[in-house]
């Protein structure tokens, strides 16, 4: 009896050891899964991090740019359910929406909506998707579907491109690209566009003519923006661009720019055109290449582009120029108090000078922003117009009839009156004046007309400015100026080609510059400067 009990024992402990040491034989070594993590948090634990790698490229449509088009199909001499078996179902299969009706003239018709774009081949996971190897002694994972369907709800794929940063000032604008050499073509097209293709091309090449009497060189052209480069993986919901041509549209007019026909009425020219539409003469030319110059004429009933520009990249161009200007005679008016107001007497015709006239030119965007004056020749002095008046005073009530110009000669209009945008804000905004250069620092500026003296203080965006009262509805407005003569205060009346002031730089402005302005009927009530003239 002791000899079976010790049988039975003995085959219990062989028993226990036994279930022990295939339990132990079982765990002793660990499954080799991946976990899946998506910005940290966990989606799950699959096989073979190559199996989802793979599943990605072989499951995916990627498209680039992807975005909703919708065609109509309506019934013809076939019915739409035949159109539908024999052309149409593999595309309503693969289609995201489609809507079945009877149009106006009573046919059945079908709206199919597919996702359209450029397809990518090699797609890579997104930016903050981590594999990492795990040991495990779990036999529970996911399938590479659902870890794909999961990715695919939380986050966008990538594909290899380059990431191209512009700065301009603190802001900072992105852009997309696949291959590095679309941005370089890309803002080759925009330079040609604000230099000219002929003109780039000549800079280029260093085949430039030479100046013997007037013309211009171009000494250089470049991106005034600060550009970075770097490859990365994009998110296809970023904008890709994967060819030359649309990456030069944005870059020449930005995104969704106003875009609509415009019929030429009777007796419009381009300036008037563009200034109804609220864009330059500029960017009318630019939209519509075949007019060269804004005294092109065109046909009425001429239907014309309408395009805004919003330039992405600062497009420098610097011009050494050299033209022959007129220096239009001044007319000097002499009060005679012994002669009755309204007297008038000519004792001198005034007769025009012409004067050769050196200057660097700064162009940003097809707008002059600075003007250094080089030197300055008389090819043939001006005669000054001599006019005595009769009066016992001097009269605070501008001439209508005689408006004398604001500056000295050799100037040029480095912005008119009209659209534009603002080469500080960078903002669409109406240009109430017209901005005269290319006088240099500290040259003269000159009352337009007799009037009293309103206004003289120093703004924001005007800098140091004054305003005269005419006393005949007009008034006109000089900013920028460097300083202020000593002898003109408000209160004072000035006559009609009397310095008030000197050329400056001062408020919102690029170079120096007088920013003239007339307002007519009340203050603030401006008209195109040119109109008294």
């Amino acid at each position: 009896m002791q000899k079976l009990s010790s049988i039975v024992t003995c085959l219990i402990l062989g028993i226990v050891l036994f279930i022990i040491c295939f339990d132990y034989n079982k765990h002793e070594y660990p499954n080799e899964y991946y976990n899946v993590y998506l910005d940290g948090e966990l989606l799950g634990i699959i096989k073979s991090e190559t199996e989802l790698k793979d599943y990605i490229n072989e499951k995916s449509n990627h498209l680039i740019n992807a975005k909703n088009v919708t065609t109509t199909y309506c019934e013809d001499e076939r019915p739409l359910e035949q159109i539908i078996n024999e052309e149409l179902q593999e595309i309503i299969d693969n289609s995201k929406d489609t809507k079945y009706y009877e149009n106006d003239e009573g046919k059945n018709c079908v709206d199919i909506t597919i996702e359209d774009g450029k397809i990518i081949e090699n797609i890579y996971t997104p930016q903050g998707l981590n594999i990492e190897k795990t040991m495990t002694f779990s036999n529970e994972v996911n399938t590479v579907e659902e870890i794909y369907s999961k990715i695919v709800d939380l986050k966008s794929f990538t594909v290899k491109g380059y990431q191209f940063t512009i700065k301009n000032g603190d802001d900072k604008k992105y852009i997309y690209v696949i291959d590095k050499d679309i941005f370089e073509a890309a803002t080759n097209e925009l330079i040609k566009t604000y230099v000219g293709i002929d003109d780039y091309n000549n800079y280029l090449n260093n085949n430039q003519k030479e100046i013997e009497t007037v013309g211009y060189k171009i000494e250089n052209v470049y991106i005034e923006n600060e550009i970075t480069v770097k490859q990365m993986l994009i998110p296809l919901d970023k904008t890709i661009y994967t060819d030359e041509s649309s990456l030069s549209h944005f870059l020449l007019y930005g995104d969704n720019p106003l875009t609509k026909t415009y019929t030429v009425k009777e007796n419009e020219m381009i300036s008037d055109i563009a200034l109804n539409n609220e864009i330059s003469n500029q960017e009318f030319l630019i939209s519509n290449p075949k007019y060269k110059d804004e005294n092109s004429l065109i046909a009425v009933g001429t239907e014309v582009l309408i395009k805004q520009t919003n330039p992405q990249l600062k497009v420098v161009v610097e011009k050494y120029i050299v033209e022959d200007k007129t220096n239009e005679f001044k007319t000097i008016y002499q009060y005679d108090d012994t002669q009755y107001i309204g007297y008038e007497e000519i004792v001198q015709e005034g007769e025009d000078g012409l004067e050769r006239v050196s200057q660097r030119q700064k162009i940003v965007n097809g707008n002059i922003e600075f003007v250094d004056p080089v030197s300055k020749k008389t090819l043939k002095m001006s005669v000054d117009k001599v006019v005595i008046k009769g009066d016992k005073y001097i009269p605070n009530v501008g001439d209508l009839s005689n408006w004398a110009w604001p500056s000295e000669s050799g100037w040029v209009i480095t912005d008119n009156y009209g659209w534009r945008i603002h080469p500080i804000t960078g903002e669409r905004k109406f240009h109430n004046a017209i901005d005269i250069a290319g006088t240099g620092y500290n040259s003269a500026i000159y009352a337009a007309n007799n009037g009293t003296v309103i206004i003289k203080e120093k703004h924001y965006s005007y800098g140091n400015y004054i305003v005269i009262n005419h006393n005949n509805g007009y008034y006109t407005l000089y900013a920028h100026m460097n300083k202020f003569m000593n002898n003109v205060d408000v209160g004072d009346t000035v006559i009609r080609g009397q310095q008030i002031g000197y050329v400056g730089s001062t408020g919102w402005s690029t170079g120096p510059h007088i920013h003239f302005e007339i307002w007519k009927g009340c203050k603030f009530c401006y008209i195109n400067p040119w109109s008294i003239y």
